[in-house]
């Protein structure tokens, strides 16, 4: 279940969006960060100390959730393998001053030989295409790390454990590889637009100095200056978005409304 740090001060004040605004689900969350990584750390039972986490540096694809790795007989970690699959694999963002901020994801599961998976060489090859220098050597092999649960972390006082078939059965986020752009842009050319929204559309009537901080493909986040400190706005699109394009229509519409006193402040 999700589980979130306590704050005394933050559980008596009332939020000032409504908390059933859609929202990415951790599920959701957890296979955006990941589909934009391909780095991380892999955690495999060592032979000697015996039984030992034994941790690597290694490169991954993911092919329909799982990973995908590209290993050497040589590295210690495929002779882990061998003798034992169970493995985990963390893959953390980077970003903030602050790293315990970021977003992180452990996935936990058994590791495969994967040689005659066409779909499973695809995806790594794609992801990363200097690995066909290599990939047939005859020392080296895939690996598919069978998700059985996930760990994620968004930052401070957002985690979950997150069910193998919920893994699956999520989709990366379609504006996440435009979500920063998107971010500067309203940031720099559109404060006042979200200030109004702010008002229009939430309990933060006085909003005047409003950042974005997120938008995804179910609507999008802002941080609100009051006199207490900054306190987080979430407001929700129409409709899913998929594009940009379909984004700054969604934007520029709620602008629209809010404009015309559409909202109700809540």
């Amino acid at each position: 279940m999700p589980r979130a740090h306590a704050n005394p001060r933050r559980n008596q004040e009332q939020p000032l969006y409504d908390r059933d605004v859609p929202t990415p689900t951790h599920a959701e969350r957890a296979r955006t960060l990941m589909e934009a990584l391909k780095t991380g750390t892999l955690a495999t039972l060592a032979a000697e100390p015996e039984g030992h986490p034994y941790a690597s540096f290694i490169t991954f694809a993911l092919d329909a959730g799982d990973p995908v790795l590209l290993i050497s007989e040589m590295a210690e970690h495929t002779q882990n393998l061998r003798r034992d699959g169970r493995a985990s694999l963390l893959a953390a963002e980077s970003g903030s001053e602050d790293p315990l901020a970021n977003g992180r994801v452990t996935l936990v599961g058994e590791c495969r030989v994967a040689d005659g998976d066409d779909g499973a060489r695809q995806a790594y090859l794609d992801r990363l295409p200097n690995a066909a220098y290599y990939a047939d050597f005859k020392d080296f092999h895939f690996w598919r790390l069978e998700v059985e649960s996930v760990r994620y972390i968004g930052g401070y006082g957002r985690m979950s454990w997150v069910a193998g078939d919920d893994w699956r059965g999520a989709e990366p986020d379609p504006l996440a590889e435009h979500a920063a752009g998107i971010v500067a842009h309203m940031n720099q050319d559109h404060a006042d637009a979200m200030a109004l929204m702010c008002r229009a559309f939430s309990r933060a009537e006085g909003a005047e100095e409003v950042t974005m901080t997120g938008i995804d493909r179910y609507g999008f986040e802002m941080s609100v200056m009051t006199e207490r400190g900054p306190r987080p706005v979430r407001l929700a699109f129409p409709q899913e978005v998929a594009t940009p394009t379909q984004a700054r229509k969604a934007l520029v519409a709620m602008v629209g409304e809010a404009r015309a006193g559409g909202g109700d402040g809540t």
